[in-house]
């Protein structure tokens, strides 16, 4: 049997309508525009994605657009990915989709526009000078095509 972990999750959206879920086809939660969004061609916005969730001490989230997310709306993710902290918990810590229009675009309220998974966080790490004694692998790219 899995061990599920358990979220705290505050909704700001005027209903229920984006409640997560995890789907068992994926790891990933799908999340919701909780606003209708317009955006012109180039411009810039923060989509609020209506949640605020406090992560488990020691897990961090990471944000990535869905795979039909351009196909259907135009944007991408600003920063490419997003990581989210279980530090950012508190009942107003919003989670943001940051967009970028691609071309003029509509998002209805409560479209999925991308998805996150929860995952731990990397330990801490020092570095020391030093060389690995591995051969080269060939450089940049060099696993095949």
């Amino acid at each position: 049997m899995l061990f599920k972990q358990k979220i705290i999750v505050k909704y700001h959206t005027p209903y229920n309508a984006a409640q997560l879920e995890q789907i068992k086809k994926s790891d990933w939660i799908d999340l919701r525009a909780a606003e209708n969004v317009e955006l012109a061609q180039g411009e810039f916005k923060y989509i609020s994605l209506g949640v605020s969730m406090m992560l488990p001490k020691g897990y961090e989230a990471i944000l990535a657009p869905r795979s039909s997310t351009f196909k259907n709306y135009g944007i991408i993710q600003a920063n490419g990915i997003g990581i989210i902290d279980n530090e950012y918990a508190g009942e107003d810590d919003v989670w943001f989709f940051p967009a970028l229009a691609m071309r003029d675009t509509e998002i209805p309220m409560f479209s999925k526009i991308c998805q996150f998974r929860v995952q731990r966080r990397q330990p801490k790490i020092s570095f020391c000078k030093g060389i690995s004694g591995k051969p080269n692998r060939g450089g940049l790219g060099s696993t095949g095509i």
